[in-house]
């Protein structure tokens, strides 16, 4: 089987890059330089910001499907994002380094099973998820800090 990861479009986090530090504080989020890498992951390209690139960190709704897996979290993105990660049978950089919580969702939003893999080691776990007959879809998440990653569907 081969999957699909894509990260998140740009385009709804766009109006933010023009706002001052001050109105992204009274919108719950805050603009950062990357000082490290790996360390601040992007949502969109899916890569770790290279040190002095400038991101937002902020509050995104991840599974706006009215259930009780309803969930937001923190995210960053990059103020220079471009084109998203959207790739057939390849792990991207940020997901590739690090410790990833892969959960299975069925078609009304319900948690059908769920795993842990390092990224170096994640695609037969992604494969086996999406082997289950109910899978609709994942959700990759940063493991250690909870956050989501991407979203990783059967590739068509």
């Amino acid at each position: 089987m081969t999957f699909r990861i894509t990260g998140l479009s740009a385009d709804p986090f766009r109006p933010l890059f023009a706002l001052p530090d001050e109105e992204l504080v009274r919108r719950g989020a805050r603009r950062c330089i990357a000082d490290a890498k790996p360390g601040y992951p992007d949502r969109v390209e899916l890569r770790d910001a290279e040190p002095g690139e400038s991101l937002i960190l902020l509050n995104h709704v991840h599974l706006p499907a009215d259930t009780p897996y309803r969930a937001s979290h923190a995210i960053f993105v990059l103020e220079s994002a471009g084109q998203r990660f959207d790739r057939v049978g390849e792990v991207p950089p940020a997901l590739r380094v690090r410790l990833l919580s892969l959960r299975a969702f069925d078609a009304a939003h319900m948690m059908v099973d769920a795993d842990v893999a390092h990224g170096r080691e994640a695609e037969p776990v992604i494969e086996r998820l999406l082997a289950h007959p109910r899978t609709a879809y994942l959700h990759a998440h940063y493991a250690k800090p909870g956050c989501y990653a991407a979203r990783i569907e059967r590739a068509r």
